[in-house]
């Protein structure tokens, strides 16, 4: 199976960190499962024109198709002005409406202020849910205060957190890849 990350950010390193621990996770849970970390920022994702995707640049047809290719994913994303970044939801708006059927897509969220760790549950999962994702009922909010001076996770709730995250989004795509035989 594989497990792709999508770091919905355009600057800084905390939400690819956080993408990237859940990778890690799911890694050390199953070390037969492929990871990528699809990071936006190394990518020039073009805005949506309502056109075929044969008509956006390489980096946007690229990500698109590793996105559809991958067997579950897992999306990150700081919280600006109470709500996901535009990158990432402008690369959703890229994907067809059934893009993630039969996949776990699952959420991590990244934020300074506690206030918007709901933004994940009212806002990111509508999304995938219409997308034909299924969500995992784990998901996990991060605070800028959980981070050290190098952008690395050093809150052990929040790592405990992540690791059930990644456990369970890889029980529930074995259950459906199962299911699905």
């Amino acid at each position: 199976m594989k497990l792709i990350g999508v770091s919905g950010s355009l600057v800084g390193s905390k939400t690819s960190k956080a993408v990237y621990e859940v990778l890690f996770a799911a890694k050390a849970y199953d070390p037969g499962l492929e990871t990528e970390l699809v990071d936006l920022k190394d990518y020039d994702v073009e805005f949506v024109r309502g056109t075929p995707l044969s008509y956006y640049n390489s980096d946007t047809w690229n990500v698109v198709n590793k996105i559809l290719s991958a067997d579950f994913l897992v999306f990150g994303t700081p919280i600006y002005q109470a709500s996901i970044s535009g990158a990432l939801k402008n690369l959703l708006d890229h994907m067809p409406t059934d893009a993630f059927k039969s996949k776990v897509t699952g959420m991590i969220t990244t934020g300074g202020s506690e206030k918007h760790y709901l933004v994940t549950e009212y806002h990111l999962k509508p999304i995938l849910t219409f997308l034909k994702g299924v969500v995992p009922v784990g998901n996990v909010f991060v605070h800028n205060d959980h981070f050290n001076e190098d952008n690395e996770v050093i809150d052990s709730d929040v790592s405990r957190r992540i690791k059930k995250l990644a456990k369970e989004m890889i029980l529930l795509q074995r259950s459906i890849t199962d299911f699905n035989l």
